[in-house]
């Protein structure tokens, strides 16, 4: 499974670049300057590589450093255009890869919390479902870019929410005493230095810029909780689950803070 979870991150070796040409970003404290769906960001060089890729943060490119495709660049660019360069094939092929792109980002990152699900063992009631659901989305990744470009992606992404919301009460029931549910509650900048959120549920929480410096979050949900400049300092995150690379990135954190087996320590967090 460990394996699995590897080939759901990005390989830049593997992709054209697809990240710095399908999205847009707007000029802000992420992004340095404006750039339009579809083309292609002015520090993306020939080889695909960005040209300021060690100088991101200083440039003004913070957006860039945090983000993950979960492995969607090198699937599109290999497997659902069969290797073949936007730049130098048809012409159509860039306004294509810039369409399926988004697309199969989504489903990987749906596969990267059904990939995580199957690893808990508190979830084992609903692994069978959980692994039936996780072939049927690799099997999407696989279909052709008209195919993909159809596809209902918030039906789907609702069918797999269905057994992740199953498999957190599953995995919470396990810590004892009564557990917070923080869904979608508007912590932007909140003080929760050492606070006890062990078991909780931050499913889309904003906890942009919020101080949990100590705070002990072993066993909580912490999917789609948005964590920029959350203060992580020394925070405990042991067992914390649906918790991505992304999320993490853009956090704020050191070497005291403990993390689930299922992420790494970003580095330019402080040591």
């Amino acid at each position: 499974m460990q394996e699995q979870m590897i080939e759901l991150r990005g390989d830049c070796e593997q992709c054209f670049g697809l990240c710095c040409v399908a999205l847009p970003f707007a000029a802000s404290a992420d992004f340095a300057l404006d750039k339009p769906a579809g083309t292609p960001c002015r520090n993306l060089r020939d080889d695909h590589r960005c040209g300021i890729h060690a100088r991101l943060r200083t440039e003004g490119f913070t957006g860039c450093t945090v983000y993950d495709c979960f492995g969607a660049g090198q699937k599109v660019s290999q497997v659902t255009f069969g290797g073949r360069d936007w730049r130098t094939g048809p012409r159509d092929d860039a306004r294509r890869m810039s369409e399926v792109f988004p697309v199969v980002r989504q489903l990987h990152e749906l596969l990267w919390y059904l990939t995580e699900a199957l690893t808990l063992p508190a979830a084992r009631p609903v692994h069978d479902d959980l692994r039936r659901l996780l072939e049927r989305t690799e099997a999407l990744t696989r279909e052709t870019a008209e195919e993909l470009t159809a596809l209902d992606v918030p039906a789907h992404r609702q069918e797999v929410n269905v057994l992740l919301l199953r498999t957190s009460d599953l995995v919470r029931a396990g810590t004892k005493g009564r557990k917070k549910d923080r869904r979608n509650a508007d912590l932007m900048g909140a003080r929760l230095k050492g606070a006890d959120l062990r078991g909780a549920t931050l499913r889309g929480a904003y906890l942009i810029a919020a101080d949990l410096t100590g705070a002990d979050l072993r066993g909580a949900d912490l999917i789609g909780a948005d964590l920029r400049d959350a203060d992580l300092t020394d925070a405990d995150l042991t067992g914390a689950f649906f918790l991505t690379q992304p999320q993490l990135n853009a956090a704020k954190g050191s070497a005291g803070t403990r993390l689930p087996d299922s992420v790494t320590r970003p580095v330019h967090w402080t040591a």
